[in-house]
Protein backbone atom coordinates (compact mmCIF):
# COMPACT_ATOMS: atom_id res chain seq x y z
CA UNK A 1 0.00 0.00 0.00
CA UNK A 2 1.11 3.34 -0.85
CA UNK A 3 2.85 5.61 1.89
CA UNK A 4 0.35 8.57 0.23
CA UNK A 5 -2.79 6.75 -0.65
CA UNK A 6 -4.41 7.31 2.80
CA UNK A 7 -4.43 4.01 4.18
CA UNK A 8 -2.15 2.34 6.62
CA UNK A 9 1.16 0.71 5.02
CA UNK A 10 1.21 -2.51 4.18
CA UNK A 11 3.29 -4.17 7.46
CA UNK A 12 3.71 -8.42 8.31
CA UNK A 13 5.70 -10.01 10.29
CA UNK A 14 9.35 -10.39 10.70
CA UNK A 15 11.45 -13.44 9.74
CA UNK A 16 13.81 -15.05 11.28
CA UNK A 17 16.51 -13.86 7.94
CA UNK A 18 16.07 -10.33 9.39
CA UNK A 19 17.38 -11.53 12.98
CA UNK A 20 21.02 -12.72 10.56
CA UNK A 21 22.35 -9.21 10.52
CA UNK A 22 24.64 -9.28 13.92
CA UNK A 23 24.41 -6.13 16.32
CA UNK A 24 27.11 -3.55 16.39
CA UNK A 25 27.71 -0.16 17.44
CA UNK A 26 29.64 1.96 14.92
CA UNK A 27 30.92 5.94 15.69
CA UNK A 28 29.24 8.81 13.69
CA UNK A 29 30.81 11.17 16.38
CA UNK A 30 31.64 12.49 19.80
CA UNK A 31 27.88 11.50 20.94
CA UNK A 32 26.41 9.65 17.62
CA UNK A 33 25.91 6.26 17.21
CA UNK A 34 24.72 3.61 14.44
CA UNK A 35 23.47 0.67 16.89
CA UNK A 36 23.41 -2.07 13.84
CA UNK A 37 20.35 -4.16 13.50
CA UNK A 38 19.60 -3.07 17.32
CA UNK A 39 15.76 -3.10 16.88
CA UNK A 40 15.86 -6.02 14.91
CA UNK A 41 14.59 -8.34 18.17
CA UNK A 42 11.55 -5.66 18.53
CA UNK A 43 10.17 -6.20 15.03
CA UNK A 44 7.85 -8.32 15.61
CA UNK A 45 5.85 -6.42 18.90
CA UNK A 46 6.51 -3.32 16.81
CA UNK A 47 4.98 -3.84 13.56
CA UNK A 48 1.18 -4.47 15.01
CA UNK A 49 0.76 -1.44 17.00
CA UNK A 50 2.09 0.61 14.07
CA UNK A 51 -0.13 -0.77 11.48
CA UNK A 52 -3.04 0.65 14.15
CA UNK A 53 -1.10 3.96 14.43
CA UNK A 54 -1.04 4.67 11.04
CA UNK A 55 -4.94 3.57 10.87
CA UNK A 56 -5.80 6.27 12.99
CA UNK A 57 -2.96 8.84 11.90
CA UNK A 58 -2.70 7.86 8.00
CA UNK A 59 0.45 9.33 6.43
CA UNK A 60 0.19 12.24 4.56
CA UNK A 61 2.31 15.00 2.20
CA UNK A 62 2.58 17.92 4.12
CA UNK A 63 3.56 21.29 2.90
CA UNK A 64 6.63 23.36 3.89
CA UNK A 65 6.38 26.95 4.80
CA UNK A 66 7.70 27.73 1.60
CA UNK A 67 5.08 26.14 0.10
CA UNK A 68 6.62 22.87 -1.03
CA UNK A 69 5.15 18.99 -0.88
CA UNK A 70 7.48 16.94 0.88
CA UNK A 71 7.96 13.74 -1.25
CA UNK A 72 7.93 11.73 2.20
CA UNK A 73 5.14 10.61 3.97
CA UNK A 74 4.35 11.82 7.36
CA UNK A 75 2.63 10.92 10.85
CA UNK A 76 2.90 10.99 14.35
CA UNK A 77 1.97 9.47 17.55
CA UNK A 78 2.30 10.59 21.07
CA UNK A 79 1.38 13.61 23.00
CA UNK A 80 2.80 15.68 20.20
CA UNK A 81 3.21 15.56 16.83
CA UNK A 82 5.12 17.39 14.15
CA UNK A 83 3.86 19.16 10.95
CA UNK A 84 4.37 21.83 8.93
CA UNK A 85 2.37 23.88 6.96
CA UNK A 86 2.49 27.36 5.43
CA UNK A 87 2.51 28.54 9.16
CA UNK A 88 6.31 27.01 9.69
CA UNK A 89 7.41 24.08 11.44
CA UNK A 90 5.78 23.26 14.90
CA UNK A 91 5.08 20.57 17.22
CA UNK A 92 1.22 20.08 18.29
CA UNK A 93 -1.12 18.24 20.30
CA UNK A 94 -3.82 17.64 17.26
CA UNK A 95 -3.42 16.38 14.22
CA UNK A 96 -4.20 18.63 11.42
CA UNK A 97 -6.55 16.21 9.22
CA UNK A 98 -8.66 15.12 11.60
CA UNK A 99 -8.85 17.39 14.19
CA UNK A 100 -7.82 15.24 17.36
CA UNK A 101 -5.35 13.95 19.71
CA UNK A 102 -2.85 12.22 17.73
CA UNK A 103 -2.89 7.79 18.33
CA UNK A 104 -1.49 7.58 21.41
CA UNK A 105 2.62 6.59 21.71
CA UNK A 106 2.85 2.32 21.74
CA UNK A 107 4.73 1.13 24.49
CA UNK A 108 7.21 -1.12 22.68
CA UNK A 109 8.09 2.14 20.57
CA UNK A 110 8.71 4.20 23.91
CA UNK A 111 10.37 0.72 25.17
CA UNK A 112 12.73 0.44 22.16
CA UNK A 113 13.54 4.17 22.17
CA UNK A 114 14.76 4.16 25.74
CA UNK A 115 17.01 0.95 25.39
CA UNK A 116 18.49 2.27 22.24
CA UNK A 117 19.24 5.72 23.89
CA UNK A 118 20.52 3.82 27.10
CA UNK A 119 22.93 1.64 24.40
CA UNK A 120 23.77 5.04 23.31
CA UNK A 121 25.09 6.64 26.38
CA UNK A 122 21.75 8.98 27.12
CA UNK A 123 20.23 7.00 30.30
CA UNK A 124 16.70 8.44 31.30
CA UNK A 125 15.45 9.48 27.51
CA UNK A 126 11.60 9.65 27.68
CA UNK A 127 10.26 10.06 24.35
CA UNK A 128 6.75 12.18 24.39
CA UNK A 129 6.78 12.20 20.26
CA UNK A 130 7.07 9.67 17.51
CA UNK A 131 7.58 11.14 13.82
CA UNK A 132 6.58 8.44 11.89
CA UNK A 133 8.20 9.09 7.92
CA UNK A 134 7.36 6.64 5.15
CA UNK A 135 10.07 7.05 2.36
CA UNK A 136 8.65 5.70 -1.68
CA UNK A 137 11.31 5.20 -3.88
CA UNK A 138 12.92 8.69 -5.27
CA UNK A 139 11.28 10.28 -2.16
CA UNK A 140 14.60 12.16 0.43
CA UNK A 141 14.86 14.53 3.56
CA UNK A 142 16.62 17.45 2.94
CA UNK A 143 19.47 18.30 5.21
CA UNK A 144 18.08 19.87 8.47
CA UNK A 145 18.66 20.25 11.85
CA UNK A 146 16.13 18.92 14.69
CA UNK A 147 15.19 22.20 16.33
CA UNK A 148 11.60 22.74 17.07
CA UNK A 149 11.95 20.88 20.48
CA UNK A 150 11.70 22.66 23.55
CA UNK A 151 15.08 21.66 24.54
CA UNK A 152 17.95 19.96 22.69
CA UNK A 153 19.27 18.57 26.14
CA UNK A 154 17.52 14.75 25.13
CA UNK A 155 19.09 12.34 21.99
CA UNK A 156 16.83 11.89 18.78
CA UNK A 157 16.61 7.96 18.34
CA UNK A 158 15.88 7.46 14.36
CA UNK A 159 14.46 3.60 14.13
CA UNK A 160 14.95 2.88 10.24
CA UNK A 161 12.51 -0.74 9.15
CA UNK A 162 11.95 -1.52 5.64
CA UNK A 163 13.86 -0.52 2.54
CA UNK A 164 18.03 0.43 2.77
CA UNK A 165 18.85 4.40 2.62
CA UNK A 166 21.91 5.90 2.83
CA UNK A 167 21.94 8.79 6.02
CA UNK A 168 23.62 11.97 5.99
CA UNK A 169 25.36 13.25 8.73
CA UNK A 170 27.07 16.86 8.35
CA UNK A 171 27.88 18.92 10.67
CA UNK A 172 26.77 22.23 13.18
CA UNK A 173 26.19 24.11 9.90
CA UNK A 174 24.17 23.53 6.63
CA UNK A 175 27.01 23.47 4.04
CA UNK A 176 29.49 21.91 5.95
CA UNK A 177 31.05 18.49 4.62
CA UNK A 178 28.81 15.17 5.44
CA UNK A 179 29.23 11.31 6.29
CA UNK A 180 27.27 8.94 4.30
CA UNK A 181 25.72 6.50 6.27
CA UNK A 182 24.14 3.21 5.09
CA UNK A 183 21.23 2.06 6.80
CA UNK A 184 19.28 -1.35 6.92
CA UNK A 185 16.38 -2.59 8.27
CA UNK A 186 16.29 -2.73 12.00
CA UNK A 187 19.07 0.10 12.45
CA UNK A 188 19.10 2.23 14.88
CA UNK A 189 20.53 5.85 14.83
CA UNK A 190 21.11 7.78 18.02
CA UNK A 191 22.37 11.63 18.56
CA UNK A 192 22.30 13.60 21.18
CA UNK A 193 24.75 15.92 23.56
CA UNK A 194 27.55 18.03 21.34
CA UNK A 195 26.33 16.85 18.43
CA UNK A 196 22.61 17.39 18.87
CA UNK A 197 22.47 19.70 16.16
CA UNK A 198 24.33 18.34 13.30
CA UNK A 199 22.23 18.52 9.85
CA UNK A 200 21.42 15.39 8.48
CA UNK A 201 18.96 13.96 5.73
CA UNK A 202 18.35 11.31 3.68
CA UNK A 203 19.45 10.87 -0.02
CA UNK A 204 16.43 9.68 -2.51
CA UNK A 205 15.28 6.52 -2.25
CA UNK A 206 16.25 3.93 -4.50
CA UNK A 207 14.10 1.25 -5.68
CA UNK A 208 13.68 -2.45 -4.34
CA UNK A 209 11.43 -4.51 -2.72
CA UNK A 210 11.83 -5.70 1.17
CA UNK A 211 9.88 -8.77 2.38
CA UNK A 212 8.32 -6.97 4.80
CA UNK A 213 7.71 -3.67 3.93
CA UNK A 214 7.84 -3.81 0.54
CA UNK A 215 8.60 -0.56 -1.91
CA UNK A 216 9.20 1.58 1.00
CA UNK A 217 11.44 2.29 3.92
CA UNK A 218 9.36 3.45 7.34
CA UNK A 219 11.47 5.25 9.94
CA UNK A 220 10.24 6.15 13.16
CA UNK A 221 11.72 9.16 14.98
CA UNK A 222 11.07 9.53 18.50
CA UNK A 223 12.06 12.91 20.60
CA UNK A 224 11.75 14.48 23.77
CA UNK A 225 9.67 17.24 22.30
CA UNK A 226 7.35 19.06 25.35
Amino acid sequence: MHCSDGGPANLGLFSDSDLQQPARIELLGPQSRVLRGFALPWIEALLPPLHAVLGAAPFRQMQTPGGFTMSVGLSSCGQLGWTTDRHGYRYSPIDPQSQRPWPAMPGVFRELAEAAAQAAGFPGFAPDSCLINCYRPGAKMSLHQDKNERDYTAPIVSVSLGLPATFLFGGQQRNGKTQRVPLLHGDVVVWGGVDRLRYHGVLALKDGQHPLLGRQRINLTLRQAG
